[in-house]
């Protein structure tokens, strides 16, 4: 049985969750529209505000702050696009990172099309992006702030707490892609100062084709819809509701909240142990920071051995060579070169990533697997 070591492209859909969204789906009674004002859309509408407020009390926000799209890319899109479009012919300046999910990198070359600047801060060699680094490339022209929370390759964590109160400061707006960070650390988005948060359902054990953007309301953010016809989702966000995806990433959020502070522990000790593991090779070398970073992800490069080999040799092991996203593409990972390192040990480098059900055996069988195979592409790569 292949075992699953790519939770950071994507988790196993929780059970409880998936009892849930079975529930809703063959239910004669949540069948109704959720716009309608007859018994079976009121029903669907009461559920949907429920979920609303489970995610809200998650981040620390408002439930008339959440907004549902289709996933973290869509809230991605929309933050960036409905941001620049309501302000345009104002302020035309936009500052991210080298390092973010290509859902804020395409979009915002899109921008830079349109007349839009924008400012790409590179990480240290750690892939930290420091406040500092924020504050100095401010202009008055300065609009939005765009920076993920944990990254998806390395799960190193910014300083999004510190980035925000200087944009706040500023009157500069802060997005913060969220996708990696909401079912593995606290976030409260008041206290953080942020302004539109971006999550993804299938990133913390709820069903795919769901998520939200979360926009601050008091005072009210000026963001142009990208999806119009209809008005819902207070006229952010048009389109039919998915009752049975939205009452299930409800419930994931709330899972993903109450069993953190549990899973952080467990985790961490299984990512420790397999990192341990692999020290014992050889070779091998961690791309981020060492502590600044979450406890599911683990991104190492192998000397000797092409990430890609590897990867594939490891038919019993599921695991990724950068980004889920950016699979099928040859280059080496643009968030590794981007922390300094040359293209062949980003090429070198596989990402680890675990969760939920990862297990003590899994990390074992892992090791047992990856120690067998390295050796052997070494002894093959110093044959030729």
């Amino acid at each position: 049985m292949t075992i699953y070591m790519d939770y950071a492209a994507s988790t196993p859909l929780d059970p409880r969750v998936a009892a849930c969204m079975t529930e809703c789906l063959s239910s004669t009674e949540l069948q109704g529209n959720p716009s309608s004002t007859h018994a079976y859309g009121r029903k669907a509408r009461a559920l949907i505000e429920q979920a609303r407020a489970q995610i809200a009390a998650c981040i620390g926000g408002v439930p008339a702050g959440v907004v549902f799209t289709s996933g973290a890319t869509e809230s991605d899109n929309l933050a960036l696009f409905g941001v620049a479009k309501f302000h345009a012919g104002n302020a035309r300046h936009i500052i991210s990172s080298r390092t973010e999910h290509k859902a804020v990198l395409e979009p915002l070359k899109r921008l830079e099309k349109q007349g839009v600047k924008v400012t790409y801060l590179k990480p240290d060699a750690q892939g930290i992006v420091h406040p500092a680094q924020v504050r100095e490339a401010m202009t008055p022209e300065t609009m939005l702030v765009s920076l993920m929370h944990v990254n998806n390759e390395t799960g190193v964590i910014q300083e999004v707490a510190e980035v925000g109160q200087l944009c706040r400061e500023r009157g500069v707006l802060f997005h913060v892609d969220a996708a990696q960070s909401v079912s593995r650390l606290p976030i409260n988005v008041e206290q953080m100062s942020i302004d539109l948060l971006s999550i993804s359902g299938h990133k913390l054990y709820g069903p795919k084709g769901i998520g939200a953007l979360y926009v601050r309301r008091h005072p009210v953010i000026g963001l142009e819809p990208q999806i119009i016809g209809g008005g819902h989702e207070f006229g952010w966000r048009s389109g039919t509701l998915a009752t049975p995806q939205i009452v299930a990433f409800g419930l994931a959020v709330q899972l993903a909240q109450a069993e953190r502070d549990a899973e952080h522990q467990r985790i961490t000790d299984l990512r420790d142990r397999l990192w341990q593991g692999l020290q014992s090779l050889g070779g091998v070398e961690l791309n981020g920071h060492a502590t600044q970073r979450v406890a599911g992800i683990l991104n190492v490069a192998f000397h000797g051995v092409e990430g890609e080999s590897l990867m594939f040799a490891l038919d019993e092991l599921a695991v990724s060579a950068g980004s889920a996203c950016s699979t099928g593409s040859d280059e080496a990972s643009y968030v590794l070169r981007a922390l300094g390192r040359s293209d062949q040990l980003a090429q070198s480098s596989l990402r680890f990533s675990l969760g939920r059900f990862s297990t003590a055996d899994d990390v074992e069988r892992a090791l047992q697997l990856i120690h067998r195979e390295v050796t052997r592409l070494r002894s093959v790569a110093v044959a030729d």
